[in-house]
């Protein structure tokens, strides 16, 4: 039967990176069904396929950029409500590089609702020049932070003890070299011209950026990426007992990695999966500014930022909350050092009240009731569980519709380009998933919760999942 104007908002869910996003989006997708929301959940570039044939709702946007505006304005067009988080808030650039990198004065007004992870999240938005008077931020962490909680561990375990018996005892390394290393070329900060030479135009992830910034950046991280190269072989030497485990960001090209492991014995390049359970079941990580630094801390997993090219402003003043919450060392002869006492038994996760107290004003919703309970509250408040939002004027509707399937043919045509293109791409960061496999996510998580038995799951279409609660 149609949704009427009186029925429960659905909530439309994207995911972009599958094996980063996809448990936790999970996770508040069951709650928010658990409260009467039918949900749609799948990848984010099929839900724009398909946006204008989902009944209205509200869409939870992951980030505010200038590159979302027109999709942001066709989701309106259709009578949707924008929700958002800013996915990247825990690792950012200073406040004037954040702002024209990460937010768009267009397409943040077209936003109902923002979910902050923590009080220095709010901060950061309440100062942004051109934030909009009346719209609200509300501090109720997130569900990344949910699944890092101790209390869901045992969500992982049993992948925990797989990986354990598959890799012995292992040392994880965790790229983010995007910027440098992109998976498509016209992803990283630069698109290299046909010469080699980087300074063809800008790529997607510098947008926004000052000329001055994306170069310096692209410099340093280009001398890190180069500094891992050769840790990871280094690494092998020096400790024969142990296994390397290179798990790049998603959106990396991996072949670099393959390269090196292809020279060694014990080093094994892997993306599979959430990073959480390689976390636990490694001995230590090392990493350079990357998420994975906080996640490690707040699992209580020893992490190392290896900083053999320094520089203060990209790594204190961007990257420092992961490096910060971690040991750091600043030469091959510190790491050596500190992984050895780590391994040993001889140094456990990093303490002290420095360190406690930057958490806690990053991260919201580490104890009390789950992050992704206070932002389904903040729906509920809000009105979306009796009504779905006001249906736009006819013209206005028909406008969206024509867009936003105009739209889906061009990126659809796009994605097949020859050569690297976009398709390989989402499919690389958003591999075909079952739905039996989303089934036994969920009941993992009503086992340990005790709660989800009325959650239901059926395949919407590809890659995208309908989840509803039979009560």
């Amino acid at each position: 039967m149609a949704a009427t104007a009186t029925s429960a908002s659905t909530l439309i869910i994207p995911v972009e990176n599958q094996v980063r996003e996809l448990d936790a989006k999970l996770l508040l997708a069951c709650v928010a069904a658990e409260r009467g929301f039918p949900v749609i959940i799948g990848s984010r570039a099929f839900v724009h396929f398909e946006i204008a044939s989902l009944p209205r709702g509200i869409y939870l946007a992951k980030s505010m950029r200038s590159l979302s505006n027109s999709m942001f304005r066709i989701i309106r067009m259709l009578g949707h409500e924008i929700v958002a988080w800013e996915e990247e808030a825990l690792v950012h650039p200073p406040a004037d590089t954040y702002y024209t990198l990460r937010l768009s004065p267009t397409t943040i007004r077209n936003v109902s609702h923002i979910f902050a992870w923590g009080q220095e999240n709010v901060d950061l938005l309440q100062h942004y020049p051109q934030f909009p008077e009346n719209l609200p931020v509300h501090l109720t962490g997130n569900p990344r932070g949910d699944i890092l909680r101790p209390e869901m561990r045992a969500y992982f375990a049993a992948e925990v003890e797989r990986l354990r018996n598959l890799y012995g005892d292992f040392i994880l390394i965790n790229t983010n070299f995007t910027d440098v290393n992109p998976f498509i070329p016209n992803i990283g900060l630069f698109i290299p011209a046909k010469d080699g030479d980087k300074k063809s135009r800008r790529g997607q992830a510098g947008i926004g950026m000052s000329e001055e910034f994306a170069e310096g950046l692209w410099h340093h991280k280009k001398a890190i990426l180069e500094d891992f190269r050769q840790l990871i072989p280094a690494l092998e030497q020096v400790f024969p007992d142990v296994t390397i485990v290179v798990r790049p960001h998603p959106s990396e090209n991996f072949q670099v990695y393959h390269d090196i492991a292809a020279r060694c014995q014990r080093v094994k390049v892997t993306n599979e999966g959430n990073v959480i359970p390689w976390l636990l079941a490694s001995k230590t990580m090392v990493h350079n500014g990357c998420t994975t630094g906080l996640e490690a801390y707040a699992l209580g997993v020893p992490a190392i930022s290896y900083l053999a090219t320094f520089n203060e402003y990209y790594d204190y003043d961007f990257q420092g909350l992961p490096t910060r919450l971690s040991y750091q060392s600043f030469n091959f002869s510190e790491l050596q050092d500190t992984l050895s006492r780590i391994l040993n038994g001889d140094l456990g996760a990093p303490g002290g009240e420095e360190r406690k107290t930057l958490i806690d004003y990053y991260l919201a919703a580490q104890n009390d009731r789950l992050a992704c309970e206070r932002i389904v509250d903040v729906l509920e408040e809000s009105g979306y569980s009796q009504s779905q939002p006001p249906a736009r004027a006819t013209p206005v509707y028909l406008a969206g519709w024509a867009l936003a399937n105009l739209k889906a043919t061009l990126t659809q045509l796009n994605m097949r380009r020859p050569g690297p293109n976009r398709l390989s791409y989402h499919d690389h960061r958003f591999p075909e998933i079952p739905v039996e496999q989303i089934e036994q996510k969920i009941a993992r998580f009503g086992n340990l919760l005790n709660r989800f038995d009325s959650i239901k799951v059926k395949q919407h279409s590809r890659h995208l999942f309908r989840i509803n609660s039979s009560l």
